[in-house]
């Protein structure tokens, strides 16, 4: 049988990702699966990916739903460890930093299976932070190192990562993101939520900013001052929502609470919006191609190339408000810089590379 290659994607990160490399890799003929655990299992967080982007439908599903991290990461590594043993797959690649990919370079590790690695050494220095610890174990796990920026290369090598494992590829969520330019319709997101004027998009999920009533009440204070200014359009992450909306999120007129939208409709949405506020890595991404001002909640990123070479910038819950008032002051900028190599074309590097490695 030819050598295999097997994908292990999670959750809505995941996705945007992945479809470029499994596309890339089939124009060559190389035979693959894919596995989606089901860490992210609601309709608009997975099903609706499947189907804009292109991607075949999953040859399993684990189901393996929400949980703790230790009862989600076990499951998915029980339910991978029967499947690795049975296709015993050349290669695994995993994507991101969810549950789902620490779990897989653990079962691929303990197996004896290579790893690779898509979107490695991305470091935000926080070990508070779950997907921190997902990154570091991963990388540490993994024999290929598909690298999105400089900066994460550098990281790898500080990191005693061994220079021919490192490959720096680009960003295949951009190749995703531009390869679907066209269909990001700012009109039909306007008419959908009804917006008439200028407005921005908060996407906030982060445990941070959520997981406390503390911390949501003071979210939510620091929220409306911007309602003040613009109205602000918020797909609300089932994570987090019943604490934000007890802290009283809904109680400003400004503020629209929305489901999940799918991948094609949310960067509708971004493409037309002002400003977007975030505490999501990937949308740190989206709005450095796209060249909407980004205001990142959070006290670091493990995307500084989003900041040097993007529309990005790291903001406090003190300062959101007067920053937001600058980036609408300042408008958009048209002429802005992108990341190296964020041309549409990283899932031929990485697909190139795994041929090889076959």
């Amino acid at each position: 049988m030819p050598p295999l290659v097997l994908h292990v994607t999670g959750a809505r990160p995941n996705f945007p990702k992945a479809a470029p490399v499994i596309r890339a890799l089939s124009a060559r003929g190389v035979e693959q699966r894919l596995v989606h655990t089901g860490q992210h299992y609601d309709e608009k967080l997975s099903d609706v990916f499947f189907r804009q982007l292109g991607l075949p439908e999953p040859d399993v599903n684990l189901g393996v739903g929400s949980g703790s991290h230790a009862q989600q990461t076990a499951a998915v590594m029980v339910g991978l460890e029967t499947l690795f043993l049975e296709l015993r797959p050349a290669v695994v690649v995993v994507y991101g930093d969810v549950n789902s990919t620490v779990a897989a370079a653990l079962v691929a590790a303990k197996l004896q299976i290579p790893v690779a690695h898509v979107e490695a050494g991305l470091r935000s220095f926080d070990a508070s932070m779950p997907e921190e610890v997902n990154r570091l174990v991963t990388d540490r796990l993994s024999d290929l190192l598909f690298a999105t920026s400089p900066d994460a290369v550098a990281h790898l090598g500080n990191e005693g990562v061994a220079p021919h494992r490192i490959h720096f590829v680009g960003n295949p969520m951009i190749d995703t993101l531009l390869a679907n330019l066209d269909r990001f319709d700012v009109a039909a997101a306007r008419t959908l939520h009804d917006l008439a004027g200028r407005y921005a998009v908060a996407t906030l999920h982060r445990p941070a900013n959520v997981d406390n009533p503390t911390d949501a009440e003071a979210l939510v204070k620091t929220l409306h001052p911007v309602a003040d200014q613009v109205e602000v359009v918020l797909p609300l992450h089932p994570r987090g929502r019943a604490g934000l909306v007890a802290a009283g999120l809904l109680d400003h007129p400004g503020i629209r609470v929305v489901d999940p939208l799918g991948y094609v409709e949310f960067l509708g949405l971004v493409r037309g919006a002002d400003a977007v506020i975030t505490d999501s890595g990937g949308v740190q991404e989206e709005t450095t191609v796209l060249g909407v001002p980004c205001l990142t909640l959070r006290p670091n990123t493990e995307r500084p190339v989003t900041i040097t070479h993007g529309t990005n910038r790291l903001v406090t819950r003190e300062d959101l408000s007067w920053r937001v008032a600058e980036v609408l002051a300042a408008g958009r900028d048209a002429d802005h810089p992108v990341p190296p190599l964020w041309d549409g074309r990283a899932g031929a590097r990485i697909a190139d590379v795994l041929e090889g490695a076959l």
